[in-house]
This record gives C-alpha cells, structure tokens and sequence, in this order.
C-alpha cells in the first residue's frame, strides 16, 4: 500500500519547483501524478499572486507588473497562506520588499505597500458608525483634557520619511502620473467613515497624536506625547481635524 505524503513534504514540493512530486501522490486520470500536481502547483502560485496584485495597486503600478509578479512570487514561494480568506494574505509583504534586493532602488517602496495594505485593510474592516460631529460640542472644556476616544475599528495610521501619500495618490487617482517632491516626508490616516476608504494626509505630530488615542491615551495624555515629538503641534488644529476625519465610534468622558 502507498503511504500518504506528509503535509510537511507536500508544502515543500509546491513551492519548491525542483523537487519531485511527493511519494503517494496519486491520480484517478493518470498512473504518474507530475503533470496534474503541476498543474496544481502553478493555480496556487498563480492565486496568490493575483491575490497579492489586488491588495498591492499601487506598488505593482510603480514597478511594472512582470517585476511586481516575480516579486509576488518570490514572497508567496516563502510564505503560503495561513488563512483559507485570502483577503488576509500578504499582510507582511512591505517587511518582505524592504529586504528585497531587486527593488533596493525605491527606497519608498516599501511604506507605499504599507499605504496600499492599509487601504485594503481599511475597506475590509468590520463596519462601524462615527459618533455624529455634534457630540464634540456637548464636551465640558474644563474636563477635556481627560477625555478619551474609541476609534473606528477601520482607522489605520502611518508614518513615512517618503511623500507616501501623494505618491499612492497620484497613482490611483490620476490618469497621468504628477512629479512628486521625494524629498518630503508624510504621515496618513486611512479610515472608512462610511462606504469609501478615505486616505489623508497628516499635519506634523498629528500620527504620534492619533496614534496615543487610538492606544488608548487621554487627549491631555496623547497632545503631551505630541509635543515631546513636534514642538510645533497645535492641539486646536489637530483636534477640529479628528472631528472632520469622522474616526471616533465612541467617546469615554
């Protein structure tokens, strides 16, 4: 009797082309199994990469496809999905680009992946209703500083030294490619208020200040944080854009 192969040698071979079909692979069309396990091993590969092209626009758009598929593939070769929903799959695929050597001449590409991943996880994240702008008014000033927020469970931030944000923009929103002034650095905020994933650019100290909420920190705690980082954070400012933004499922008084 034919022993089955084990699941750690049936991974192998499907993401290792120069090994064989594992033993005890059989097939009911055919006595050898090579072709049909090859057949099986390029729809995987292929699945993934076309996975990873949907979550990565912008990033395959920068690099052409034939780069961003070999690039794909070379990620999927090294990390097969844990998840049978795909739209979980190619999270770290930014960590993955900066230790790759090929794309060592576009420094920001990697932070560009981060932008596209949180736009992607943005859109799929489990939906939620910003408290109505309102509320903010009702707030006493004598206790504001003690104020904390819940956030959209969609809101995503980012800091870069690269001009990510217009970099992604004009890459998805305009029909010819704008010039982008590299030597600008840029925060984002990704959050989907309603249906569409809106993708803003920060003030200065304006990440460290969203980040400390969304961590959990008062707003006395949080534009504190802000501060020590950018002496130049205007808290007035910051605050009407966290209004605006429509990022806040709940406020803690």
């Amino acid at each position: 009797m034919t022993s089955r192969p084990s699941q750690t040698d049936f991974t192998a071979a499907l993401i290792d082309r120069a090994l064989p079909v594992p033993g005890g692979v059989t097939s009911w069309t055919q006595p050898l199994p090579a072709k049909r396990f090859g057949v099986y091993r390029n729809n995987v590969s292929g699945a993934l990469v076309e996975a990873m092209a949907v979550r990565y626009p912008v990033v395959q758009r920068l690099v052409g496809e034939e780069f961003f598929r070999a690039m794909a593939r070379d990620y999927a070769l090294r990390n097969l999905p844990r998840s049978p929903v795909l739209i979980y799959y190619g999270a770290d695929f930014p960590d993955f680009i900066t230790g790759f050597e090929p794309a060592g001449s576009l420094p920001y590409l990697a932070d560009v992946a981060r932008l596209d991943s949180a736009h992607w996880e943005s859109y799929h994240a489990q939906d939620a209703t910003p408290v109505p702008q309102g509320a903010f008014a009702s707030l006493d000033p004598a206790t504001l500083a003690n104020v904390a927020f819940e956030f959209l469970p969609s809101v995503r931030i980012l800091s870069s030294p690269h001009p990510i944000v217009a970099i992604w923009r004009t890459n998805t929103e305009d029909a010819a490619v704008q010039p982008v002034d590299m030597t600008i650095a840029e925060d984002a905020l990704v959050a989907r208020p309603e249906m569409a994933v809106e993708v803003r650019t920060l003030p200065l100290g304006a990440a460290v200040f969203l980040s400390a909420l969304h961590d959990g920190k008062s707003l006395g705690e949080a534009a504190s944080t802000a501060l020590s980082t950018a002496a130049s954070f205007n808290l007035s400012q910051n605050l009407a854009g966290l209004i605006a933004a429509r990022i806040i499922a709940r406020i803690i008084p």
